[in-house]
């Protein structure tokens, strides 16, 4: 019955569905994804989409991909393309073709029609601020419509018209006939279709009236014989609504409606329309901004789709609406690249070191592993000569005692090289370390000194062989961790002015072999990927800085 290889973690669905498997209650299950295409993925739908697709994986079920398109003036194909590769680059296929609510409009517009010749649906002229007076509040029932008595044979006559393009936008809608008085508000009497001229990127302009998601949603998922409609829990209080439809119409299955809480993340904005905001408005560089949550900013920065399946199982699926700290995710992340990342060396910020007593015209090479514990990856050779670049953050003028790295008088090991000693300081006019002259100890590659220890190791690369390459250092781009918590503060105001920092590295000559979205360790620096788009433009390297070295979420889950 089941696939259970990468099972991820137990939650309360999985054991529901199980039960109902072995209660006989379905042969097998078919669930869906259904994003509406008026905007790229984000990491929230990450989760969705682990467990949409995971449930049928694991049941040996399907999973359908649908784009809930009912609202045509925000959608676009370039978000249904950048949906596709989401979930595709995530690891996971859809069952048969790709589907639209679009396909299902002539079946959705009869069964509006079927609910008119019921007397349980209405073409109401109020206006949207009448609608809202009308509709009353949490505590208030609302009033019934002054349309709302008009006779099954007007009903459809204004219905048919309006789909014919007789009225203006907004002129009319369609209102299920429910209960104004309902405790929930969802119930008062719902739209089932607005008149909106708006050419469609499926069906062109055959339509001027669009069903709305409430109505659409639950009926694409009976139509395609969706057995479990697993949601958000801020759909908890539509499933009313969205039973009444199915239990009012002749659908051909009675698909489940099943909430659980959305991912929330600190330091992060994932309302569809902020994330727009942000670009529409250049706060960042795109939707693929490496900055931003959604996946393909994720991809571009160097997430892989393992860490975020394996982030998505970390935080479980539960009722409990909850903030995940970002950590979390970023140790998903280095877990993955701490195994499966190959390791090089790059220098960002350059001080020269030249090795006095090392032949002027010699040159070594060192043949290494590409990653310590997998020599599946292979091996690079590294060149070493006279002159060397280090990062300035490992010299200091005036150590303390407790810095185990480059410093006047002291030793240091080169990795995978030679121990040095800094000798001598020079200085440019305004007083700065630019060069700093230093002796090797021939007899110390490979093997530590003998009579005293050297607890120091740092990166470098040999200036003459040295490749520059362009290194895009980003941070949160949020400084706040809830940037949308005060409804009184802009959350643009949280931005990150220190969010990106593009600088010069200095790196080994094996990564000129790079291919965009190769992803590496700079030794003792961070995992950098290759950008996806501008590495290998005109010959030049570009990395994006994934994420560093240091994992805080890891320390706290040790002490707990």
């Amino acid at each position: 019955m089941s696939n259970t290889e990468n099972t991820p973690a137990p939650n309360f669905i999985r054991t529901l569905i199980q039960e109902e498997l072995a209660a006989g209650q379905y042969e097998q299950i078919v669930t869906r994804f259904p994003p509406e295409p008026n905007g790229y993925l984000h990491i929230g739908h990450a989760k969705s989409i682990c467990l949409n697709f995971g449930l049928a994986e694991h049941f040996d079920g399907a999973c359908n991909l649908r784009f809930d398109d009912t609202n045509p003036e925000k959608e676009s194909q370039e978000y249904i393309d950048s949906i596709k590769d989401d979930v595709q680059w995530l690891g996971f296929q859809w069952a048969g073709n790709i589907r639209y609510t679009s396909e299902y409009f002539d079946q959705l517009f009869g069964y509006a029609v079927e609910l008119i010749k019921a007397g349980k649906a209405y073409v109401c002229e109020l206006n949207a601020e009448q609608m809202r007076e009308y509709r009353g509040t949490l505590t208030e029932p609302g009033k019934n419509s002054p349309f709302r008595d008009r006779s099954v044979e007007e009903n459809l006559d204004l219905f048919e018209r309006m789909r014919a393009g007789e009225f203006d936008d907004g002129a009319k809608v369609l209102r299920a006939k429910i209960d104004m008085s309902a405790p929930n508000i969802n119930l008062r009497d719902p739209i089932l279709y607005r008149i909106r001229r708006a050419h469609h990127h499926q069906t062109g302009d055959k339509w001027c009236i669009y069903p709305s998601y409430d109505f659409a949603h639950g009926q694409s998922d009976a139509i395609e014989g969706i057995t479990h409609s697993v949601c958000t829990l801020e759909f908890e209080d539509h499933r009313p609504l969205y039973n009444w439809f199915i239990e009012n119409l002749p659908v051909p299955s009675q698909p489940k409606q099943i909430e659980f809480s959305r991912l929330n993340l600190n330091y992060t904005v994932t309302s569809k329309r902020k994330l727009k905001q942000l670009v529409d408005e250049g706060h960042v560089a795109g939707w693929d901004d490496p900055r931003m949550p959604t996946l393909a900013g994720l991809r571009r920065r160097g997430y892989t789709p393992a860490s975020l399946r394996k982030f998505c199982d970390m935080v479980g699926v539960t009722r409990s609406d909850g903030v995940v700290d970002v950590a979390m995710l970023y140790h998903a992340l280095r877990s993955d690249l701490e195994e499966n990342a190959p390791r090089a060396m790059c220098v960002l910020n350059p001080i020269k070191v030249t090795i006095t007593n090392y032949p002027e015209d010699q040159v070594e090479e060192y043949v290494v592993p590409s990653h310590p514990a997998n020599e599946a990856m292979g091996e690079r050779t590294i060149p070493f000569s006279r002159t060397l670049l280090i990062d300035a953050e490992d010299f200091m003028e005036d150590a303390p005692k407790k810095f185990f790295r480059l410093s006047q008088g002291r030793e240091v090991r080169l990795r995978n090289s030679y121990v040095i000693k800094c000798e001598e300081m020079i200085k440019n006019e305004q007083g700065d370390v630019v060069e700093l002259l230093c002796t090797y100890d021939p007899e110390t590659l490979g093997k530590n000194p003998e009579g005293r220890k050297v607890k120091g190791v740092i990166h470098w690369v040999s200036e003459e062989h040295a490749v520059p390459a362009e290194v895009r250092l980003y941070e949160n781009l949020f400084t706040d961790p809830n940037p949308d918590g005060k409804k009184d503060v802009n959350f643009l105001e949280h931005i990150n002015p220190e969010s990106l920092e593009v600088t010069t590295g200095y790196c080994e000559p094996s990564l000129l072999t790079a291919a965009p979205e190769d992803r590496f360790q700079f030794e003792r620096v961070g995992y950098f990927c290759a950008d996806r788009f501008d590495h290998g433009k005109d010959g030049k390297l570009v990395f994006n800085k994934t994420v560093g070295l240091k994992d805080s979420w890891a320390k706290i889950q040790k002490k707990g």
